[in-house]
């Protein structure tokens, strides 16, 4: 086993919550080590040289962006993934059914270890392929545009904390942004495919549902059923995108005309000095590629949580509005 901490998610959360998860998982028979880092840099080469020892499972200790430094190591491995959410948006787990309580994650893991038929849920991500060939995995949401200019604000942000964060950054942002001239293909060289080129505010690529501590930006994407979902928000005076806004807790903004929707497996995503971030990570600048993976890695969850049907409904869609 091992537990990867990022000792300042939460203002702490995460290292108080280190120790309990540890303890239990010893009690449960399990070798645990545990892996810091001074920086993301730091705490990936030290992921990495931990699961140079066969390793049954990782817990990602902290907010989306540990669970998404975990991920790039344990994508079509057979590491399974557990995530003890102490963050500040914690979407990823909220999208896996992770538990809050420390001793709750060790016995999901344990559990998902012994019996993995029951408590383990094979689920899928999206990769991300920049300019320059570079590749990285996502669980959440990608995004470009206005939110990703919100997301590096609220990044830099200490007060408030949660969702109230990502909300003070979108008031603060809202009055420089500029409606952004985007090129999109959906399901490149396949029989579906679709393009459109149009000016907007901001689009997202999910996989699962919400970012910014509970945005249900992208309400139809589950986990499992093999496709991405893409939500694009055309260009909107400050008056407008204000009163969509706040719909976006809901989901039901999606219902809006000025908010297109589509089901693909792969997306193209071009724009004019635009950078896209994924699970609250900054990941470079346009254009990138996207696809989904799926199945592509094992997450450890209490039985209660796991679908029962063991999987998504794999639908597809065309692009609406």
């Amino acid at each position: 086993m091992v537990l990867v901490v990022n000792p300042w998610s939460g203002r702490g959360r995460a290292q108080r919550a280190a120790p309990l998860i540890s303890q239990r998982l010893h009690e449960r028979g399990l070798n645990v080590e545990v892996v810091s880092g001074t920086s993301r840099q730091d705490a990936d080469d030290r992921l990495q040289a931990a699961l140079s020892t066969p390793t049954a499972a990782v817990v990602a200790c902290g907010g989306d962006g540990t669970v998404n430094l975990v991920l790039q190591q344990l994508v079509r491995t057979s590491v399974a993934l557990a995530v003890a959410p102490y963050g500040t948006g914690n979407d990823a787990a909220a999208a896996l059914h992770s538990p809050h309580d420390p001793v709750a994650v060790a016995d999901a893991v344990a559990d998902g270890l012994a019996e993995p038929q029951a408590h383990s849920w094979a689920v899928d991500v999206g990769e991300i392929r920049t300019a320059d060939g570079t590749v990285r995995y996502y669980l959440a949401v990608m995004s470009s545009g206005f939110d990703s200019s919100v997301n590096a604000r609220a990044e830099a942000m200490r007060w408030p904390t949660g969702r109230a964060r990502y909300v003070a950054a979108v008031l603060a942002d809202l009055r420089r942004f500029r409606p952004v001239p985007y090129s999109v293909v959906i399901d490149a060289g396949r029989e579906q495919e679709q393009s459109f080129r149009r000016r907007g505010m901001l689009v997202a690529v999910g996989n699962t549902r919400s970012y910014g501590g509970g945005m249900q930006v992208c309400p139809a994407a589950l986990p499992d059923d093999g496709h991405l979902h893409l939500t694009f928000v055309s260009e909107l005076s400050v008056p407008r995108f204000l009163s969509v806004f706040p719909q976006v807790f809901r989901g039901t903004h999606v219902r809006r005309p000025e908010v297109s929707t589509a089901v693909a497996t792969t997306v193209r995503l071009d724009a004019p000095d635009q950078t896209a971030y994924a699970d609250g990570e900054r990941i470079g600048p346009l254009p990138v590629e996207v696809r989904v993976v799926p199945g592509a890695v094992r997450v450890l969850v209490p039985p209660h949580e796991r679908p029962a049907d063991g999987g998504g409904s794999g639908r597809g869609g065309k692009a609406r509005g």
